[in-house]
């Protein structure tokens, strides 16, 4: 996890006081990648992309009931593309998806008391995941809806969630240069 996280020191677009509270999480926790891990740990997720570049799936997630984009839990698998890759698959039902291997974004955010489960942090390592010739997606269990939506609206929607605007405008940028 450290290899991932320290090149992102000093990278541009990447805040180091976040990539610090990243890399302090995963010195201290060796089980940062497991969900036993009570206090906090790692996800792994994908700013799915459609095949031209212009539009991101988004999932209504039910458990949360807000629009965010495909994501999930590391069970102990410390390569993070590999599960934002597994999770856009499982959570869309597309297939012959691409992973980029670098890391697109970096959200630390709390998930709320559930059940026997207590208030917790994810630590979300966020991966571009590109749609190629099949863009149908299926719902599952997890959502409550499924959408494409054109990433400069996500990017200039107030009522989006912050990351998910924060998501669209680094991708519209990375698309202009």
């Amino acid at each position: 996890m450290i290899d991932l996280l320290e090149p992102l020191l000093g990278r541009a677009g990447f805040d180091a006081a976040v990539v610090g509270d990243f890399l302090s999480f995963a010195r201290a926790h060796p089980d940062a990648c497991e969900r036993s891990q009570a206090s906090g740990h790692f996800t792994g997720s994908a700013w799915l992309v459609s095949a031209d570049g212009e539009r991101a799936l988004l999932m209504h997630h039910r458990k949360l009931d807000r629009w965010l984009q495909p994501g999930g839990h590391a069970d102990g698998d410390s390569d993070l593309a590999r599960v934002a890759l597994r999770e856009a698959e499982e959570e869309s039902g597309l297939t012959r998806l691409r992973v980029e291997p670098t890391v697109f974004d970096l959200d630390r955010h709390a998930i709320p008391a559930r059940g026997a489960e207590a208030e917790h942090w994810h630590y979300d390592v966020r991966f571009v995941v590109r749609a190629t010739d099949n863009e149908a997606f299926v719902l599952n269990e997890e959502s409550q809806a499924l959408a494409w939506r054109p990433i400069a609206d996500i990017a200039g929607d107030p009522r989006t969630d912050e990351s998910l605007r924060r998501m669209a405008q680094r991708w519209l940028l990375r698309r202009d240069r």
